[in-house]
């Protein structure tokens, strides 16, 4: 038995979820997300990377979205991994600890995270290691030294937000911790994921729940804390700067409050529709404390920012819900020139007895 599954085992009162064998609740989720802005701890479903060696900083700036050459000792910053065309594939959590950096993913992420890095390391001295290693979450203090610090809500150097924060306060940290240190914790100290998610949720922070194949990171305002704008050339760089500059992302993420009169449950893959026509999808759903439901959602610009929308669940009853705009339609043509007229055009001189226009 892992690490990871011993502790969750142990834990009083958890319902483990059947894909991650991580407690979705440990009986109350709604107190359990009091407790947890208190400083309750959370069990993640996490991948964890080592890099370490004299390129490793420098190597990863050059391959990824953010800043980090000159990341300092014990700081924190998130950085994403893009296609050629600029869409998301890793969303990479970065805390430096000394000559080492540690690299936090999704779990089941981890494996095509390493085997790309290793063959973008080329003759770089940087090496790739995959220790065992138990990640625990929290709104209160970290629960070990090496911990990831998320700067979400506030803009990182070199990023954009295009929309405005929730309201909702978001203060979270992911620490990594050996075996032993995390036998060492208090199973009664933990609560469910479920709990995270709604906090999450509610705080409109992005996450690969939020990313399909299409996605590229201004529809998600994740220019904000993982891109820097004017870093020298990555993968995926041409499709940032012309689609912040000159161009609008495709879609937007909103924040949707769902009345919860029909008690009919909605889920991420749920439609969304605005009048008769379908606009975007569910990404991620929970209930509240003080909220209720809710959920995120990313929909096409194209989409009413100014009046309600629609989800339909997969029992097709149709739940109204209240849209809060994340990205705003206007998001880019952020140095977008001026339509000139067109060349060759003849401006034709105005009759002296013409109407005013």
């Amino acid at each position: 038995m892992s690490a990871l599954a011993a502790l969750a085992s142990r834990i009083p009162g958890a319902v483990l979820d059947e894909t991650s064998g991580l407690p979705l609740h440990v009986g109350n989720p709604m107190a359990e997300q009091r407790r947890l802005r208190a400083g309750a701890l959370v069990l993640l479903p996490r991948d964890v990377l080592r890099l370490s060696g004299p390129d490793a900083l420098p190597w990863l700036d050059s391959i990824s979205s953010q800043a980090i050459a000159a990341l300092a000792d014990g700081a924190s910053t998130e950085s994403l991994v893009l296609s050629p065309e600029g869409r998301i594939e890793h969303a990479l959590r970065l805390r430096r600890d000394g000559d080492a950096l540690w690299v936090i993913v999704d779990a089941g992420s981890g494996d095509a995270l390493e085997a790309w890095l290793t063959r973008m390391r080329f003759f770089k001295q940087v090496e790739i290691e995959r220790p065992e290693a138990v990640v625990v979450g929290t709104a209160g203090e970290p629960a070990g030294p090496v911990a990831w610090r998320d700067g979400w809500p506030e803009v990182a150097p070199g990023g954009v937000r295009y929309g405005e924060a929730t309201g909702e306060p978001w203060s979270w940290s992911e620490s990594v911790l050996t075996p032993a240190e995390a036998e060492a914790l208090e199973p009664e100290r933990f609560v469910g994921t479920l709990a995270a998610e709604a906090l999450r949720i509610a705080a409109g922070r992005p996450g690969l729940a939020e990313v399909d194949e299409r996605s590229i990171p201004h529809e998600l305002d994740w220019l904000a804390t993982a891109v820097h704008l004017q870093k020298g050339c990555y993968r995926g760089q041409e499709t940032i700067a012309k689609v912040h500059n000159l161009g609008a992302p495709p879609r937007r993420v909103v924040l949707l409050h769902l009345d919860g009169s029909q008690n009919a449950p909605v889920a991420a893959g749920d439609a969304v529709l605005a009048g008769d026509r379908e606009v975007g999808a569910v990404t991620s759903a929970a209930i509240h404390d003080e909220l209720g439901p809710i959920a995120l959602a990313v929909v096409k610009r194209s989409a009413p920012a100014d009046g309600d929308l629609i989800v339909r669940s997969a029992e097709g009853i149709d739940v109204a819900a209240g849209q809060q705009v994340l990205v705003p339609p206007s998001a880019g043509h952020a140095n977008r020139p001026p339509r000139l007229p067109r060349l060759g055009a003849v401006k034709r001189p105005t009759r002296p007895d013409a109407p005013p226009a």
